[in-house]
């Protein structure tokens, strides 16, 4: 540990530039509450999304960090402000013409639209907390309905009202002038309906704990600010909720960067400490849209993990938070094979190389060993080339390239296997066209010959064998490996003959262009 834990100073891996940090927060005395906050936000407005994930990885890994440098106990909450009101109804969900009228009650308060939970809020909540535990991260789920209603929050809420008018100085400069004139920080339920009301505050007396408006149809009310009879707008929630939890570290992504330090400011405003942020790039579809789970645009987490593994997301997600990046299924080949890669790396690195290795931060230093002996993108190739209808096929020509490879064996290759046929069938198959045989000749051609007979094929892959060597010797590996510059073409070229060598007619690529 020692080792690790100097390496892990020095580190420039971004997980432990993030933990040292936060461990400057502490260099006097630990905090009084006994341990580090780690928090994440979730909006349950939609279906959770590949986004809400990495968000949660990444903390974890931040957390993680810290743990090597740091003797202090940590603790990670994933907040879910489900009595926001629903501004709009979801496009990826079933019965949408049945939410239409629930538009502005809290989102726990909205019939579930999949009949499945008690409403739309609880379901998603579910969802949310059901992935990540299939991830196995350790965290605790706060529920901003429990939080306000079961008096958690009431100490912040009445010290929101003694402080009302500090407060919504710090909010009325952000805000356009005809905004100013309607905007409170309280956004009381309505008493009878149950909607969430953006409506301005007629009176707030802090002795009481009490706020008096008019309603959309000018009726008065007074309600109190403790137990859930109001909640705050988002940016003012955002400052509170770090003040009442004592919350140590948050990311977010972007568009909340602008809005730091108005979060700051509550929170200080309040009493407490401003946590450390981290602020990460978005995620952009295939299209170059952010992706935004309403809409449901771009990749879901299951998408994913119907084409490849956990880890391989993992990987994806570690790397250059801070740079916006394309999420889509083109994007999963190369970070399986690259994943593989840095685990190959691995045993042979020292503790610097080691802490700043990926797969140390999404193993939490305890990394497995790889046995992808064949690349994933010639996986794919190959499924493509030979129009595998299931891994048992595939085998047949992996074993001609790792004859020492099994299923048994080779596990990760074998779920590989599955997951490229996955792929081919889902991507490939269905827009595959055919065109007639050509034969160029020349140097610097393919040349290609039909097989006619079963014998042929033994001399093929014999061919295969001959330059597969040189390909080998050119670049210092016996493996295809990804970040050469010869990988897709070479995989490709691999694919056709190992596909083209079992078969009794068909044509056969015998070494690939330069």
């Amino acid at each position: 540990m020692t080792t690790l834990r100097d390496a892990a100073m020095t580190s420039k891996a971004w997980p432990f530039e993030e933990a040292r940090r936060l461990l400057k927060r502490y260099e006097k005395a630990p905090p009084e509450k006994g341990y580090v906050l780690f928090e994440t936000g979730y909006g349950p407005s939609g279906l959770p999304h590949i986004g809400t994930f990495g968000e949660v990885l990444r903390t974890t890994m931040v957390r993680r960090a810290f743990e090597v440098i740091s003797d202090i106990p940590t603790k990670l909450i994933c907040f879910s402000d489900d009595l926001d009101g629903m501004r709009k109804v979801p496009g990826n969900v079933p019965n949408q013409e049945k939410l239409a009228e629930y538009l502005q009650m809290p989102l726990t308060s909205v019939p579930d639209p999949f009949g499945t939970h008690e409403s739309f809020g609880d379901h998603n909540n579910e969802m949310l907390k059901r992935f990540l535990d299939t991830f196995g991260f350790e965290y605790e789920f706060y529920s901003a309905r429990t939080f306000y209603k079961s008096g958690q929050f009431d100490e912040i809420l009445l010290r929101c009202a003694e402080r009302y008018g500090d407060l919504m100085k710090i909010m009325l400069k952000s805000l356009r002038e005809e905004r100013r004139e309607t905007y409170s920080i309280f956004l009381p339920m309505h008493p009878e309906t149950g909607r969430v009301l953006y409506v301005p505050m007629k009176n707030v007396d802090a002795v009481k704990g009490e706020v008096t408006f008019d309603d959309e149809d000018g009726r008065e009310w007074t309600v109190p600010v403790t137990g859930g009879h109001v909640k705050l707008q988002w940016k003012p929630d955002f400052g509170a909720r770090w003040a009442a939890l004592g919350v140590d570290f948050e990311m977010y992504g972007k568009e909340h960067a602008t809005n730091e330090k108005i979060y700051d400011a509550i929170c200080r405003a309040l009493g407490a400490r401003p946590p450390e942020h981290f602020s990460y790039e978005l995620f952009l579809d295939d299209k170059g849209q952010k992706i935004s789970k309403s809409s449901g645009n771009g990749i879901s987490i299951n998408e994913w993990l119907t084409y490849a593994s956990t880890e391989s997301l993992s990987y994806f997600m570690y790397q250059k938070p801070k740079t916006a990046k394309r999420l889509f299924f083109d994007v999963i080949p190369r970070a399986v094979d690259e994943y593989h890669q840095q685990l190959r790396a691995y045993p042979e690195q020292d503790a610097a190389q080691k802490a700043a290795n990926p797969v140390f931060h999404i193993h939490n230093g305890d990394v497995p060993a790889s046995n992808m002996v064949v690349p994933f993108a010639m996986l794919l190739n190959l499924a493509s080339v030979s129009g595998a209808e299931d891994k048992e096929t595939l085998w047949g020509f992996i074993a001609r390239y790792a004859p020492e490879a099994t299923p048994e064996t080779h596990p990760d290759l074998d779920t590989a296997a599955g997951f490229a046929v996955r792929y081919f069938k889902d991507f490939v198959a269905p827009t595959r066209e055919f065109r007639a045989r050509t034969t160029r000749k020349g140097p610097r051609w393919r040349t290609s010959r039909r097989v006619s007979k079963p014998g042929k094929a033994a001399s093929t892959r014999k061919s295969f064998s001959r330059w597969s060597s040189r390909w080998a010797r050119t670049t210092g590996s016996n493996r295809c490996e990804t970040g050469s510059r010869h990988f897709t073409k070479s995989c490709s070229a691999q694919a056709r003959v190992l596909a083209s060598a079992d078969s009794s007619h068909c044509t056969v690529s015998m070494k690939p262009s330069r």
